[in-house]
């Protein structure tokens, strides 16, 4: 493989092999120190195309967060005025990093499910690419059907819970990897073969999609010093999570609903992947 590269001062071409990466030397036509680039590394894609981002093990230390009072409030207020009143908020004792609170919206009329709402994931910038920076703050929301169980009693059977634990996980990932989560994100649970979230569910990865069930107006709250965007948290199937990475966001976005699967998590419902059975041709 060559490296191709110019001389800053008078532009002249060079292509030299790859071993030659970092060296120094004179330009030959205008006597200018010369480095030769090091490549970055090979992007990793899906059969889709899309890029795949890995981290190895966690290196930060542990650090204590107390949460943003002001970031906090405003994310409260911004909930109340687009999806209803908040009654509950789930609250972290001792938080790392960065403090996630979810805020509990109940059923409410003309919308029969209830909504999780983080906030504390937009105290600090995700580590987004470059021309990203409009996508570097962020919150998570999650919805689940009205007879799920959500009292602190039901919390200690994790069939329960799962739901409230994977928003605190994604929440945080971003700032424990130097990473972002933005639309289109998969995150699997457990890496190379992902596992149910919990005994009552054969869900296992997380996409990271816009929230369809609110007004487009929630979507980003807008502060003196950040944009916040609001991301839906859509759990897939092992078979979901395949079709997505061989064939994109867009198409498994389009399966979905053309099954009629929307945000609302339903733990029994069947894959949007899954070929249909017709007893006659």
């Amino acid at each position: 493989m060559l490296i191709a590269f110019d001389c800053e001062r008078c532009g002249t071409n060079y292509k030299v092999d790859e071993s030659r990466a970092g060296q120094s030397a004179k330009c030959r036509n205008c006597s200018a120190m010369l480095r030769v680039p090091v490549p970055p590394p090979p992007v990793e894609l899906t059969e889709s195309g899309a890029p795949v981002m890995r981290h190895t093990e966690r290196t930060k230390p542990f650090e204590f967060a107390p949460g943003d009072s002001d970031n906090i409030e405003a994310i409260g207020r911004h909930i109340e005025q687009f999806i209803g009143p908040v009654p509950m908020v789930f609250h972290e004792l001792v938080s790392d990093l960065v403090h996630i609170d979810v805020h509990h919206v109940p059923p409410n009329p003309g919308r029969d499910f209830h909504t999780l709402i983080t906030s504390g994931m937009s105290d600090r910038p995700m580590t987004v690419p470059e021309g990203a920076e409009d996508f570097q703050f962020a919150e998570l929301l999650l919805c689940l059907p009205a007879n799920w169980q959500l009292t602190r009693t039901a919390f200690a059977d994790e069939k329960n819970y799962w739901p409230i634990r994977l928003l605190k996980v994604l929440a945080r990932l971003p700032h424990e990897y130097d990473t972002w989560l933005g639309i289109g994100h998969t995150v699997p649970n457990g890496g190379e073969e992902p596992q149910p979230y919990a005994d009552n569910t054969k869900f296992c990865c997380a996409m990271i999609a816009p929230p369809l069930k609110f007004a487009p107006e929630f979507r980003q709250l807008e502060l003196d010093d950040r944009v916040i965007n609001f991301y839906s948290v859509w759990p897939l199937l092992p078979d979901e999570t395949e079709f997505k990475l061989k064939q994109g966001f867009d198409p498994l976005v389009e399966r979905l609903l053309a099954r009629g699967v929307s945000e609302v998590i339903d733990i029994t419902r069947p894959s949007a992947c899954r070929r249909k059975w017709w007893p006659f041709g």
